[in-house]
């Protein structure tokens, strides 16, 4: 099958599985596995122009709302967290969207800078990891619905604080410090073309200690947002700059929504009954693995 915007040649079944794998795991931490489907398209399908982070945008428009959903459903939803994450990712995104296309149109920088943010993301996660203990997996095991102890409960939602209790714990973290890191964070998402949310769950964990089960729906659904306005400023971006290709390939990322959206419900709906730990580690390897494989390449 040819995706013409994106000049390729590829068996229409290829990227929805390949989307389904990826989403299946990430969704679990709340990434909506845009970051990992960037190195898919470029190194494995050989799309390589910056309409391929428009694409990748696009998919995630298609495959998010299910895991929200779900995430939703399950009363792990932390709307506050997710107004924040919106509010400060916005700008970033619109932001990174015009760096993307003026500074970093060369598909080699781009990889080098691409590298270096998940290479950064990956260490700050395995530092957190070897300093704070495992949180337990709610005990939902064999039950539809998660206990009363599972689900959010919003205690403060201020400009200075946003607070909640959740699985007999409270948590709380400072409201600007979650907006100036979205900003930054979204301007990165912005660039690499993942959606401003795409890799702020990592931080949260990392940086504010928030769990991961309560971080992912707040997480996606910023990056959902994001997502819808990203492909909008590039489809401007393309109408501006005619002799680029800068919009997304509908085709290629409607295919691969549709793989991400079966992967993302299922992977939301099984993410408490993964231990915290082990969904920690799994982002690690994910985001070094592909980090190392943008990198590499320079030094040889």
């Amino acid at each position: 099958m040819h995706f013409a915007v994106a000049g390729i040649d590829v068996a229409p079944w290829i990227p929805p599985v390949a989307a389904f794998v990826i989403s299946f795991f990430t969704s679990m931490g709340g990434v909506s596995g845009a970051f990992l489907l960037m190195p898919f398209q470029m190194s494995v399908l050989g799309y390589t122009s910056p309409s391929v982070s428009a694409t990748n945008q696009l998919f995630n428009i298609v495959a998010i709302p299910s895991g929200v959903y779900r995430y939703y459903k399950e009363g792990r939803m932390v709307w506050p967290l997710t107004w924040a994450v919106i509010l400060g990712t916005l700008p970033g995104v619109l932001l990174g969207a015009v760096i993307r296309i003026h500074y970093l149109p060369d598909a080699k920088n781009f990889k080098i800078f691409a590298g270096m943010v998940l290479g950064y993301i990956g260490l700050r996660m395995v530092m957190n990891m070897r300093t704070q203990k495992a949180t337990p997996a709610p005990q939902t095991l064999r039950t539809e619905t998660p206990l009363p102890d599972s689900t959010v409960r919003i205690q403060e939602c201020s400009i200075r604080c946003i607070s909640f209790d959740f699985s007999g714990q409270t948590y709380s973290t400072s409201t600007l410090r979650i907006m100036v890191m979205s900003l930054v964070v979204g301007a990165v998402g912005g660039i690499y073309g993942i959606g401003g949310g795409s890799i702020v769950a990592p931080f949260f964990v990392s940086v504010c200690g928030l769990p991961v089960y309560t971080v992912a729906g707040a997480s996606l659904m910023g990056t959902l947002v994001t997502s819808v306005v990203g492909v909008g400023v590039y489809e401007v971006l393309a109408v501006l700059s005619p002799d680029q290709s800068i919009a997304p390939d509908y085709g290629l990322g409607m295919l691969l929504g549709a793989g991400g959206m079966a992967g993302m419900y299922c992977g939301a709906r099984l993410q408490k009954f993964i231990p915290a730990s082990y969904i920690k580690a799994m982002l690690c390897l994910i985001i070094l693995g592909t980090a190392l494989s943008y990198i590499a390449p320079v030094f040889y």
